[in-house]
């Protein structure tokens, strides 16, 4: 039986059975430091699919670095399936200056799909594109909110595909929203060429915080499993169905002061309900922020100064008759499940 061909990368090769890091060239720097986007490739004996895993698209969504660490020290993928890429950070100039943006000012997550001769940005993402999202069957993009922010665990995804619905309740995450892709954006154009992505949102920016770390690895590990790359062992079970919202909303500050909250994300509410009060700073005058539907809070500022207009709470709808005891009841199950320590997990 002829053996399995290397897996073709950057003008190198993988050889099967093993694992290597491939710089991939971006750019050098005006003090002319070179920058590459670096891609762990784990190429299995035996074949099946290749998955990418990506974070940092933006440089200060520092969870999913934590989430990309942690898949690359587990002993699963030492047994693998097919071809698992993981490109811990994407976006290496925002990730040095803790900036979500390139120096160029521009969102890579509005470029893709970019070009070879255009922008810093328009070429690191045709890089990603034709390097890593080309070569793949299917990606997991890991993401946090922006800079004062947080997002409760949540899966976003926009396809109407079966397998990868499948995949998306497989994740485990506490709530899956259905949203439309944006404007060069990385799902948007990933999808032209035929690869579906989960997005990951959970967590702020610059900031670890353990539930989103745990939800996002073992959401990876049961989506290895489930496509056939990997063996249950050492998989925790998702044992709760994931949430539904394709409805979601932002409720905003009715006046500029001082914003003590009342409610924290995974939280439910109802309409009309109080999630805070934004006082002046003298104390004189309270106006209460209310909900303008029901259902749980899935991001909220962590600043406590506001302007009129700013975004506070953002609350999604949810497709179920309870919400709030299923995120609950997932919580305190992704909060129990054990942490293996290395050599557990064969």
């Amino acid at each position: 039986m002829p053996s399995r061909p290397g897996f073709e990368i950057g003008g190198q090769t993988v050889a099967p059975g093993t694992r290597r890091t491939i710089d991939l060239p971006v750019s050098v720097l005006s003090d002319h430091t070179p920058v590459s986007m670096s891609v762990h490739v784990v190429h299995g004996r035996k074949p099946g699919p290749v998955l990418f895993v990506s974070a940092a698209i933006h440089g200060d969504e520092v969870i999913g670095v934590e989430i990309a660490r942690r898949l690359l020290r587990s002993k699963q993928i030492n047994r693998l399936n097919g071809t698992l890429m993981v490109v811990p950070i994407v976006n290496a100039f925002g990730f040095l200056n803790q900036s979500r943006y390139l120096p160029d000012r521009r969102d890579l997550n509005r470029t893709f799909p970019g070009s070879e001769g255009g922008s810093l940005s328009a070429r690191l993402a045709h890089l990603f594109m034709t390097e890593v999202v080309a070569r793949s069957d299917f990606g997991i993009d890991l993401h946090s909110a922006a800079i004062h922010r947080t997002n409760f665990p949540q899966i976003r995804l926009s396809s109407s595909n079966p397998e990868t619905l499948r995949l998306s309740e497989v994740f485990g995450a506490p709530l899956i929203i259905h949203a439309g892709h944006r404007d060069g954006s990385l799902r948007r154009e990933a999808a032209k060429i035929g690869v579906d992505v989960l997005l990951l949102e959970a967590g702020e920016a610059l900031r670890f915080d353990e539930l989103s770390g745990r939800v996002g690895f073992g959401g990876i590990l049961r989506v290895m499993h489930a496509m056939g790359m990997i063996s249950g062992k050492g998989v925790s079970k998702n044992r709760v169905a994931s949430l539904t919202a394709k409805t979601t909303t932002w409720i905003r500050a009715p006046a500029g002061g001082i914003l003590r909250s009342y409610r924290a994300t995974g939280d439910g509410t109802s309409a009309g309900e109080a999630l805070g009060v934004i006082s002046d700073p003298f104390g004189d005058n309270e106006i209460e922020v209310r909900s303008t539907m029901g259902g749980i809070i899935i991001g909220r500022t962590n600043m406590p100064v506001v302007n009129e207009g700013d975004a506070l709470f953002h609350v999604a709808k949810t497709i179920t008759r309870d919400p709030v005891t299923a995120v609950e009841t997932m919580a305190s199950q992704i909060e129990a499940d054990p942490l293996f320590d290395e050599d557990e997990i064969i």
